[in-house]
Order: structure tokens, then C-alpha cells, then sequence
């Protein structure tokens, strides 16, 4: 399997760690570390994530590391991490992936 972070996602970390490193940069890197460290999770058992409940889509899964989600597409021998977004928000649609 291989895990790629798409530009979106990264993107969402960046906006992750400008919000939170606007009080605490420490704390900024430590949710960033968090986030990230689900990738050998996700590689090893990427079918542990549970369905992500605004699809029915079987390869569109999350983890949950509060108040995060990372949600992301199980493709072949391919996975893709597509967003990361706070918990308290409703998944309205993702870049390259029809939720319908």
C-alpha cells in the first residue's frame, strides 16, 4: 500500500497549525504530530477508520484524533488522506470524490 497526503489536505494542516500556533506554536506542532501520525495506522489496517457518515462510500473512511477528523480514499493498493477538518463541521464535499 501507499499513503499520499493529497494538496488539500496538506493544505488543511497548514491551517490547522496557523490557527492554533496563534496562542501556542508548541501546541500547533503537537496536534500536527498527532494528525500525522495516524499514517502507519492507516497503512497498516486501512479499513479499521470507520465509514464516513455524510457518504455511504465504503472506500471513504476517517480517523478520528479529537477534534479532528482525517478523512481518506482507499483506492487498489492506493491510499489517499483528503481533508482534515474539525469534528464540529458536516463533510459537504471533497476534491475529486463525489459524496452522492
Amino acid at each position: 500500500m501507499i499513503l499520499r497526503w493529497l494538496p488539500h489536505a496538506i493544505a488543511d494542516l497548514h491551517a490547522i497549525y496557523d490557527y492554533i500556533a496563534e496562542d501556542s506554536p508548541e501546541n500547533a506542532l503537537g496536534m500536527i504530530d498527532q494528525l500525522t501520525s495516524h499514517d502507519d495506522q492507516i497503512l497498516a489496517h486501512p479499513w479499521s477508520g470507520r465509514m464516513v457518515p455524510e457518504t455511504e462510500r465504503d472506500d471513504v473512511r476517517e480517523i478520528i484524533e479529537a477534534p479532528y477528523r482525517i478523512i481518506y480514499h482507499i483506492t487498489g493498493e492506493r491510499i489517499h488522506i483528503l481533508t482534515v477538518m474539525h469534528g464540529a463541521r458536516i463533510l459537504r464535499k471533497i476534491p475529486g470524490i463525489k459524496l452522492d
